[in-house]
């Protein structure tokens, strides 16, 4: 029994793991974890890796990413060969079709991760697969499908019990009916079946009754709906099944309101991260509602949220674990909003604020002098930081802005910050001392105090 076990250890102490390079032919029987990752993965070809593949047996995880070559003859060879395989990451490998997936859903595989962002000819069937064929699925990645429709997410409410990660963003026929429904649908009485019929629906997916699960989504932790056009009622589904959700990611579904704010404010402290950017039709009732229910959030972003005012940042100052906040162009704040955020949030450590152009020099001098934890500060456009001398504070533009862009860059990252507070303390020091001898204050854009 010893010398079985000592043989154990050592096959798996031989296993290695092979990144951003193709592994020897020697090494193929013994690779559990291959990683191509871009720009390397663009000199991989199809005929590569369809021979690592076929003499690869011992594969656990592929991450694949963004291989432009690699067709579903290579896959199914994966799917043939790696009898252990439980991760499998295909983002970007638009070759990639129905076939492939199939295959890998065929053959009992233990996968436990599968991501197929961007894999854009994939459609419902070979989701729907996924979703009964792979019980052991806890991470799911499906964004960017322009083919995928509520049909297939329905399955994976449905089947996938276990799944703690569940990414949907920008698929643009996902709508209300690929989430479960908040309610059961009433029962219908003799009255009701007298009245006349609703208008005839204009799709196959109005048609959908809506989904009711017998079960609850608990595991579910992180889901990501961004440019999905869901509303208030399918958020109030959701987190009626998925109580324990940390990470919340609805990015650009502009048709939700303060209702679906109340219905997310029922995660209480399990909410960890909420992304509501470009959700504009917001306002400050509806921060009010999560900032006081979820007491442990860490992130917030409400950028180009345009109807937020001073009010929101006033509760979301209060809340203890903040570490990252984006208000980038919600351009009803003034000083009120830094002043509070200065004096409360003590733990912020990254805070975004570009095209807030009511914010002035004093509030940002304030703000960088009390948040000793603050690393990084976006100021993009804020007019008061044209001020001269500011400048060679900031981070260098992205090369790729054009002139007027590169001039209004203000963004301000780790050592930065700290001098561009000290900076702000050395002129503000010499207002004072100016204000004491009475003669005019001059700004200065270098280090000295010199008030001349």
């Amino acid at each position: 029994m010893s010398n079985r076990l000592q043989g154990v250890e050592s096959f798996y102490e031989d296993m290695i793991s092979v990144t951003n390079r193709l592994p020897l032919e020697d090494e193929f029987r013994r690779v559990r974890h291959l990683t191509l990752h871009m720009p390397f993965a663009s000199t991989v070809s199809d005929d590569d890796l369809a021979r690592i593949f076929s003499s690869a047996p011992h594969l656990e995880t592929v991450i694949l990413s963004g291989i432009p070559d690699i067709t579903d003859r290579t896959v199914v060879l994966l799917a043939e060969n790696a009898i252990n395989l439980q991760s499998v990451d295909l983002t970007g490998c638009q070759q990639i079709s129905d076939v492939a997936v199939l295959e890998l859903t065929a053959k009992s595989l233990p996968l436990q991760c599968i991501k197929l962002n961007a894999v854009v000819g994939l459609t419902d069937p070979s989701i729907s697969a996924i979703a009964k064929s792979s019980p052991r699925l806890v991470e799911l990645e499906l964004s960017g499908l322009p083919l995928l429709s509520p049909l297939s997410v329905r399955d994976v409410w449905s089947f996938s019990r276990k799944l703690r990660t569940l990414r949907l963003a920008h698929c643009p026929l996902l709508t209300d009916k690929a989430f479960p429904s908040s309610i059961d649908p009433p029962a219908e009485s003799e009255g009701e079946k007298e009245k006349p019929l609703p208008p005839r629906p204009i799709t196959w997916v109005e048609q959908l009754p809506p989904l009711i699960l017998r079960h609850t989504a608990d595991n579910l932790r992180v889901l990501d709906l961004s440019s999905c056009k869901i509303t208030d009622e399918g958020i109030e589904g959701i987190v009626a099944h998925a109580t324990k959700i940390q990470k919340l990611n609805v990015t650009g579904c502009s048709d939700l309101t303060d209702r679906s704010l109340e219905a997310i404010s029922t995660l209480g402290d399990n909410l960890d991260v909420l992304i509501l950017a470009l959700v504009t039709n917001i306002t400050d009732r509806g921060v009010v509602y999560f900032a006081r229910a979820c007491r442990n959030l860490r992130v917030v972003d409400v950028a180009f949220c345009r109807n937020l005012t001073d009010m929101s940042v006033f509760e979301l100052s209060g809340l203890v674990s903040l570490r990252r906040l984006s208000l980038i162009r919600v351009h009803k704040l003034t000083d009120i909003a830094i002043f509070s955020l200065a004096e409360h949030s003590w733990a912020l450590e990254r805070l975004y604020i570009s095209y807030c152009d009511h914010v002035s020099l004093d509030a940002i001098h304030l703000l960088v002098k009390n948040l000793g934890r603050l690393q990084h500060l976006s100021a993009t456009g804020v007019p008061s930081l044209k001020r001269k001398g500011i400048h060679r504070f900031s981070d260098p533009p992205p090369s790729d802005h054009d002139p007027d862009q590169q001039a209004a860059f203000r963004v301000f990252s780790g050592m930065n910050v700290e001098g561009l507070r000290k900076f702000l303390d050395k002129e503000d020091q010499r207002r004072r001392d100016a204000e004491a001898r009475n003669i005019p204050f001059v700004a200065r854009s270098d280090d000295k105090l010199d008030l001349y």
